[in-house]
């Protein structure tokens, strides 16, 4: 991608999924042609076609042989960028709820100097199309309050999983994903603590967060203990208790 300053960036597109073969389908469709160097589906040992799916549209799949959790997802696809040579790798979710033609604003602000650019929903221009309201509840004030609480920085939406970050980030020996707990939640909130914490720029920028209107009583992340399980790594690493 070519962004407005001259600049042309080596970009991958990571996109982690369980049985979520419909939704890829659309979402791979939403892809322009050029807008990343490559997508790459990290199938969790789905028992549906998500692979195939995957593998028809054209983009490059690594299959778990058995289901590791969305951490250990996110950490493959980063595994792999980082083998590539990439320079930024972009986390998308595989439920096609976020839009890959917003890409380019995450991109704007790592042109501008940015490490870690996070796609908010809760931005002005931001869409959260269809979010069941106990959702809103907890992205919109309880998410965002516990990491004020543990790191000090305030941000609007810290439970997306649309995300820019520079591959260098990865390459700081402070930063260790190769932690059994992270297979879960827990790696992306690991992620985004050490880039607060470490001194990295951190940016937002408005992004859409659209559910389908038949989900609007259902999501895959339940209340409370779904929270709790996207919370704890911030306490975890405020209190010392992991690294």
């Amino acid at each position: 991608m070519k962004l407005p300053s001259g600049r042309e960036y080596h970009i991958i597109a990571v996109i982690p999924a369980f049985n979520e073969a419909a939704k890829l389908k659309t979402e791979f469709q939403r892809f322009a042609p050029g807008l990343v160097s490559e997508v790459l589906l990290v199938d969790d040992a789905s028992t549906d076609n998500s692979a195939m799916v995957g593998k028809e549209a054209g983009v490059t799949v690594i299959s778990h042989p058995q289901r590791s959790g969305v951490g250990a997802a996110v950490r493959t696809g980063i595994e792999y960028a980082l083998e590539k040579n990439y320079e930024v790798i972009v986390i998308m979710a595989g439920n096609d709820k976020d839009r890959p033609e917003e890409i380019p604003r995450l991109m704007q602000k790592i042109d501008e100097g940015y490490d870690f650019v996070i796609g908010s929903r809760y931005q002005p221009g931001g869409r959260y199309d269809n979010t069941p309201k106990y959702r809103i509840f907890a992205t919109k004030y309880v998410h965002p309050t516990v990491v004020w609480l543990t790191t000090g920085r305030k941000l609007t939406d810290t439970s997306t999983g649309f995300r820019a970050i520079r591959t260098s980030f990865f390459k700081d020996p402070r930063v260790n994903l190769k932690q059994e707990w992270l297979n879960a939640y827990d790696c992306e909130m690991y992620i985004m603590y050490k880039a607060i914490t470490l001194g990295y720029k951190i940016g937002e920028v408005p992004a859409s967060k659209i559910y389908p209107p038949w989900e609007l009583s259902y999501t895959k992340m339940a209340p409370i203990s779904g929270w709790w399980k996207m919370l704890r790594a911030f306490f975890y690493l405020r209190l010392g208790l992991r690294k």
